[in-house]
């Protein structure tokens, strides 16, 4: 996944969990921030080495 794409995935997830949050669908927000935690986090990004 580039990374224009992966933070445009982050964005989408945060602001959707936002979303849920603010209209009382506490587990699905949940579960949203916990995709953008882990897409943020944990997912390796692309390096490129010389080698």
């Amino acid at each position: 996944m580039t990374n224009i794409y992966r933070d445009i995935t982050i964005a989408v997830l945060f602001i959707a969990g936002i979303w849920g949050s603010i209209s009382g669908q506490f587990i699905i927000s949940t579960v949203l921030f916990a995709g953008a935690t882990v897409l943020s986090n944990i997912a390796p990004r692309d390096i490129h080495n010389n080698a």
